[in-house]
């Protein structure tokens, strides 16, 4: 029996890992917590463990006087002789008790208890001793079983929890699969696991990477920043810093061998690897990709870049749900605004500028409005209602508030800003501004006189010999729409009017 309390001692500290003098302080404590059970909780008992004989004995310690009034701490003089010839009034003599077999199954219970808290609380030292170092690496165990939610996996020595908010979504394991996963934090003291798992973690992705790139492992070819939407989305930048190693191909590896184990592991998210660039404007262009940038405007001093892509590939680097800007704006840690060529170019125009102060114009409804040829507050204040609200989600009273609107901005707008301006559509052609009120007199006078020399109404000669060539002639409203105003009814059809030899042609 003692050799074999000695044995299970020698067991458990090498399987274990546990110091043996922390297992011989748990079972001393133990019996000495059982012993008081069992005699009583005022005696001074000690207990101590024969390491040669692979025993626990049991002292008690109790004051030698003349006549003895409570046993558990005190002895006659006659009884301590018999036990120490030597002893004297006022010694204190320690005394062996029975053997600890006797103690009783309610104190040996008791044992129990402690030796199991001391064990716990000693592995739980070592398992942070092993693991306290190891925070940042990933780790491969197996699917133990789950708890609420929770994924508890085997490491061999210990069990880890995988969080709940720490699996990839949709993503499914069953008890006995293979798990690899990044080791995000090691508690020293916790009633629950103490190693916490994660897999959906940046770091994560990055240390995926590592493992399958040599380049990696060698410090070639470095991870400078990751973004991701565990389960469906990432993007990675990397940079070499040798000129002859491509960064981009180091982590995709031959025939994609290399990126494809890091997407296995992550259950099919995509990856987009890009270069990483310390111009801002570079960076954001390869960060969109697949997605073509045209123009990158950089603000440096709030961290915003103004990205313009062709019309076509709007969708393409705005992404689904917004993904792919958003994706990339994290991998920056700067504001992208991702803007199409043709609203651009409408945002540098004034009349659509003007159309954005109307009350809850966003540039959607501005650009239907501009596209239409409502291409300032000017034209829109001349709309009729009815136009106005063929157009989507305008219904009657906000048409109404807009055309008012329209007409008071307009009457604030100086007269020589909407004097002949031009600006470019969406095609890429030049509109005729709105023409000054004086001009638009002219134009009227002009046109009653050529109702007098017997032209028909709105009739406006192609050449003018004493008009300006880069004057465009305005269009007179009361001029049929199947009119053509340069066809002279007196001259054949198959003869041009502008084409006359003593005017050049336009």
């Amino acid at each position: 029996m003692l050799s074999e309390l000695k044995r299970i001692i020698d067991q458990i500290s090498r399987e274990r890992g546990i110091d043996r003098s922390l297992l011989v302080e748990a079972i001393e404590e133990a019996v000495q917590s059982a012993a008081r059970k069992k005699y009583g909780s005022r005696r001074d008992i000690e207990v101590r463990y024969n390491e040669e004989y692979g025993e626990v004995e049991i002292f008690q310690f109790r004051m030698v006087v003349e006549d003895a009034e409570d046993e558990q701490t005190e002895i006659n003089i006659e009884d301590a002789k018999v036990l120490d010839p030597e002893a004297q009034i006022g010694d204190e003599l320690g005394e062996k008790m029975p053997n600890i077999a006797e103690l009783g199954r309610i104190a040996a219970q008791s044992a129990k208890q402690v030796i199991i808290h001391k064990m716990k609380d000693a592995e739980r030292d070592v398992i942070y001793g092993m693991f306290k170092d190891r925070v940042g690496e990933v780790v491969s165990g197996i699917v133990q079983r789950f708890d609420r939610g929770n994924m508890v996996v085997n490491l061999g020595r210990t069990d880890a929890i995988l969080p709940r908010d720490q699996q990839i979504p949709k993503r499914s394991f069953k008890q006995g699969d293979r798990i690899r996963a990044y080791l995000k934090e090691v508690r020293q003291t916790s009633r629950d696991s103490q190693l916490i798992l994660s897999r959906t973690c940046n770091e994560f992705i990055g240390k995926l990477f590592e493992m399958e790139v040599p380049e990696m492992g060698e410090g070639i070819v470095r991870v400078l920043g990751v973004s991701r939407e565990p389960g469906f989305r990432a993007k990675i930048a990397v940079s070499s810093s040798e000129s002859d190693v491509d960064p981009v191909g180091a982590c995709v590896g031959i025939k994609g061998s290399r990126v494809q184990n890091v997407v296995q592991e992550l259950q099919g998210e995509r990856i987009d690897i890009v270069t990483w660039s310390p111009d801002p404007a570079k960076y954001a262009y390869n960060a969109l990709a697949p997605a073509h940038v045209s123009m990158v405007r950089v603000d440096e001093d709030n961290h915003t870049l103004l990205v313009v892509v062709p019309n076509d590939q709007l969708s393409l680097a705005i992404g689904r749900s917004g993904q792919n800007v958003r994706l990339a704006s994290r991998l920056m840690g700067w504001d992208i605004d991702v803007k199409s060529e043709q609203r651009y170019k409408n945002l540098q125009d004034p009349g659509y500028q003007s159309l954005l102060k109307l009350p809850d114009v966003d540039e959607g409804l501005a650009d239907q409005l501009f596209n239409k040829g409502i291409t300032s507050t000017a034209v829109l204040a001349e709309t009729s209602m009815n136009d106005l609200m063929a157009f989507r989600a305008i219904k009657e009273d906000y048409a109404g508030l807009l055309i008012a609107e329209a007409a008071k901005i307009s009457v604030q707008v100086p007269e020589e800003e909407g004097s002949g301006t031009a600006a470019e559509d969406v095609d890429g052609n030049a509109v005729e501004a709105r023409e000054e009120v004086t001009e638009i007199a002219a134009e009227v006078d002009r046109s009653a006189e050529g109702n007098e020399a017997g032209q028909p109404a709105g009739f406006e000669p192609s050449a003018d010999p004493e008009q300006p060539d880069d004057v465009e002639p305005s269009a007179d409203s009361e001029q049929p729409d199947d009119v053509e105003p340069s066809v002279d009814p007196e001259q054949p059809d198959d003869v041009e009017p502008s084409a006359d030899p003593e005017q050049p042609v336009k």
